[in-house]
This record gives structure tokens, C-alpha cells and sequence, in this order.
């Protein structure tokens, strides 16, 4: 049975000689509660709608945790600014992203992901992740 997300955590920052303090977990809850795509300002308002006193340097220091740890992953957005999404327990896929709306779109291809294990072996190459961002304009957008 996979240990939960949150229990993942703990474990990781005691393997850092951290602990669990009461404003770390409630953003990790709190990260945890919410789905999809959202910035470090999205996730310090909903942490402070719980919690008024907890600081944007708090919720940035455990995001970098969160990452560290494997239970976040970034998106860059294309203009410098980044989006947090689970990564534990999830299922890989990449990103379609709009330049004009900032729409993003998950996608998983089998085809792309066995052609990137093929060019990495041809280069002898151990594969431990990736992500893939494809820029372009939604048909929102376009139309």
C-alpha cells in the first residue's frame, strides 16, 4: 500500500533534519486539497483565508520542499512565471499552453513518451523524468 502524500512529506523533510512546524502543514493540506494548476499566490490566499498570519516567504520555502520532495512539480507559463501541480500519486503527462489566454491542456501521448525512452537509450542515456511544454494558440483563441 503507497504511504499517503502527507505522510510522504514528513518522512522527507525528517530525512532532512526538518520537522512538520504548524504553518508547514497546513500549506501542504492545503496544497494537497487543491487540484489543477495554481501559482504560489493562489495557494497563499487559500492558506490564509485558514490561517491570516502565514507570510508569501513561508509558502515559497515549502513549495521548494514540496518539490524537492517529488509531491509538487512546476509549470513555466512562458512568461517567467511558474504553476505548482501534484506530482505524487499522479499519472505523467505534459503540457499544452497557450500564448494569448494561458490556457494549459494535459496531455499524454504514448507515442512521444516511448520516442523520448528510444533517444535517450540511443545516447545511452538513464532517464529519471522530464516534462514537455508545446506553446501555442488554443482554439479559443484562434478562432
Amino acid at each position: 500500500m503507497t504511504q499517503s502524500a502527507e505522510n510522504y512529506f514528513i518522512s522527507y523533510i525528517k530525512e532532512n533534519g526538518l520537522s512538520m512546524t504548524p504553518q508547514r502543514k497546513i500549506i501542504v493540506e492545503t496544497f494537497l486539497e487543491t487540484e489543477g494548476h495554481f501559482s504560489a499566490e493562489h495557494l497563499h490566499d487559500l492558506v490564509r483565508s485558514k490561517v491570516p498570519d502565514v507570510g508569501q516567504a513561508t509558502i515559497y520555502r515549502t513549495l521548494k520542499l514540496l518539490l524537492d520532495s517529488g509531491l509538487a512539480d512546476t509549470i513555466e507559463t512562458g512568461d517567467g512565471g511558474a504553476l505548482y501541480e501534484h506530482a505524487y500519486g499522479h499519472d505523467h503527462h505534459d503540457h499544452l499552453i497557450c500564448v494569448h489566454c494561458n490556457r494549459k491542456i494535459e496531455i499524454f501521448d504514448e507515442t512521444i513518451e516511448a520516442r523520448q525512452e528510444e533517444v535517450a537509450k540511443q545516447h545511452d542515456f538513464k532517464l529519471t523524468r522530464h516534462r514537455m511544454y508545446l506553446y501555442g494558440i488554443c482554439p479559443d483563441c484562434s478562432g
